[in-house]
């Protein structure tokens, strides 16, 4: 009888730490198909992986939800870049039952639209997201960036 416990609790936590693998991965799916889109300037549909009610804060500033940011600092600057460009890119999650926390770090590359001119940064962004209805969506994105 205490094999089969041992057994039955081994597979418990097992199945467990799968399943926050498995989470992991689903929410570095998610930063990375931000991260794509950001980097085809072209952030349609992206709401989705945000919560209506999510904060943005940038470089010491409070941008919002992602809703306002998306109109008011997102859309207007992507029409000034000609191409934007991550490299060095790494991410490390954490998952806690229905809440994650991630950490990116990276370079990026700019170049300007109007004299192709460049602007190189070291950046990172850390997150909060939440498992809602089986999908991972982003409630707090802090990011920001030094030369």
């Amino acid at each position: 009888m205490k094999k089969i416990i041992i057994t039955v609790l081994g597979l418990c936590f097992s199945v467990m730490s799968f399943a926050q693998l498995n989470d992991a991965d689903a929410v570095k799916s998610v930063l990375n198909q931000y991260k794509s889109a950001v980097e085809k300037l072209d952030v349609t549909g992206t709401e989705k992986f945000f919560t209506a009610d999510s904060k943005i804060y940038e470089s010491g500033g409070s941008e919002g939800s992602y809703a306002h940011y998306l109109e008011h600092h997102l859309g207007p600057e992507f029409k000034e870049f000609k191409s934007f460009r991550y490299s060095a890119y790494k991410a490390e999650v954490t998952v806690d039952g229905v809440y994650a926390f991630a950490t990116e770090t990276y370079n990026y590359t700019i170049v300007l639209a109007k004299d192709n001119s460049e602007i190189k940064r070291k950046g990172v962004a850390t997150y909060v997201l939440k498992k809602i209805n089986g999908e991972w969506k982003i409630m707090i994105s802090h990011n920001s960036s030094r030369k």
